[in-house]
């Protein structure tokens, strides 16, 4: 006897990704995992096609921020695609922490650390550019690349900061005078001017979550006793005047950390804040 196999062909069920890792929400059909710090993905099912592949986020940590009318530090590198292919495993994550603000003027920011899941490696941040005694030495005033560039301190009269790597971030700003703010993920930090700190660059937007968030802002540039460069959108710390400390980035944002301020004192850079991994699939 003849059966037509087809209609029951295309009746199977198919079959989704089960993983544990991170914090875990629901956004609809997809499960969203969230990584703060370095753990484990762990994937104990595959789906069938087309739901054996994963969207992802990796921000990397931002840059610190110089030391004394400094540059701000560059935003985290940003990395997102849809599509990823995964198999049955455990993949490693790892979250990384933001650089440390300059406490010393012969020395820039630190670098942010690298962010990674599944040979998907973000870029820490370049550390802002601190003011070297008055001494325009471009290896200490100009800010440090990395995902984003840090920005460049006063007296470094230069008109690009640190330089951003394309597809991660942008280039840290400039100075005619006061500091540069770091690179975000979106725009480059903005030109500081003879009174005022320029402001860090903006990150981008992702709505991964399911709600529209930025990441990967760059650090304002301090400045001396005019106006000090806000941090970009995406948890860039603000640059400061006067004797004050840099604020830090955002921790979990790649944001790059403040610019310091200098009026008679000494005041720290403020840290990068640390990066984050976000990883989607689809679960019904």
């Amino acid at each position: 006897m003849y059966y037509n196999l087809i209609p029951l062909m295309n009746k199977i069920a198919p079959t989704f990704t089960v993983a544990t890792g991170g914090t875990i929400t629901t956004v609809g059909d997809y499960k969203v995992h969230v990584f703060n710090a370095s753990s484990n993905f762990v994937v104990s099912q595959l789906g069938s096609a087309p739901n054996d592949v994963v969207e992802y986020l990796v921000v990397a940590g931002g840059g610190g921020g110089g030391i004394l009318r400094s540059g701000g530090g560059g935003a985290g590198g940003l990395l997102t695609a849809t599509g990823l292919s995964i198999s049955v495993q455990s993949y490693a994550v790892v979250i990384g922490s933001g650089g440390g603000g300059s406490t010393v003027r012969t020395s820039r920011g630190a670098n942010g650390v690298n962010s990674s899941f599944n040979a998907i490696v973000s870029t820490g941040g370049g550390g802002g550019g601190s003011d070297n005694n008055g001494v325009n030495s471009a290896a200490i005033v100009v800010g440090a690349s990395g995902g984003s560039g840090g920005g460049v301190s006063y007296p470094g009269l230069y008109t690009v900061g640190g330089l951003g790597i394309v597809g991660q971030g942008r280039n840290g700003g400039g100075t005619t005078g006061e500091a540069g703010g770091g690179g975000g993920a979106g725009a480059v930090g903005a030109q500081g001017g003879g009174s005022f700190g320029g402001a860090g660059g903006i990150g981008l937007q992702n709505s991964i979550t399911g709600t529209s968030t930025y990441y990967a802002g760059g650090g304002g540039g301090g400045s001396f006793t005019g106006t000090a460069g806000v941090g970009g959108a995406g948890g860039g710390g603000n640059g400061t005047n006067n004797a004050s400390a840099g604020l830090p980035g955002t921790v979990n944002t790649g944001g790059g950390g403040g610019g310091s301020g200098y009026n008679g004192g000494f005041a720290k850079g403020g840290n990068g804040g640390s990066g984050i991994v976000i990883i989607k699939y689809k679960f019904q």
